[in-house]
């Protein structure tokens, strides 16, 4: 049997959205406020879809206590009450969009979780903004 299995998680963290070849005044005029050098903040809302075969002797797919261990360990903890620009190596050179938050994120728990499932991140920005990777 195939089925999806879904966690979610919370983190705090504040960013810029900066393009560092760009005058500050190109960089207002294409992110607008959220390019202010002194940062801004949101709560992210993150979702972990697993998708796989039920392991017909546990009747799981994925153990969810596992999953949501990892993501805690890998992700709340790396992320949140950070901010991204300068107190992570993962968004040092590359600018913390949410699409680029998403993508890393699904990397880091891609490396993290068995091949045989399949693995989908969605990140809310705001309640109206997110963004999904795989699309």
């Amino acid at each position: 049997m195939r089925i999806a299995a879904f966690r979610r998680a919370h983190f705090n963290a504040a960013h810029r959205l900066f393009n560092p070849d760009w005058s500050d005044e190109k960089n207002r005029e294409v992110f607008g406020p959220c390019s202010n050098p002194n940062y801004h903040g949101h709560n992210y809302e993150l979702e972990v879809k697993v998708v796989g075969e039920v392991d017909p002797e546990t009747g799981y797919l994925i153990d969810l206590k596992t999953l949501k261990d990892l993501i805690k360990e890998q992700i709340e903890d790396r992320f949140d009450h950070k901010n991204l620009n300068l107190d992570t190596e993962e968004f040092a050179n590359l600018n913390p969009t949410a699409e680029h938050i998403c993508h890393v994120i699904w990397t880091i728990l891609r490396k993290h979780l068995d091949e045989r499932y399949e693995l989908v991140v969605r990140l809310y920005e705001t309640p109206r903004n997110y963004v999904e990777y795989p699309a």
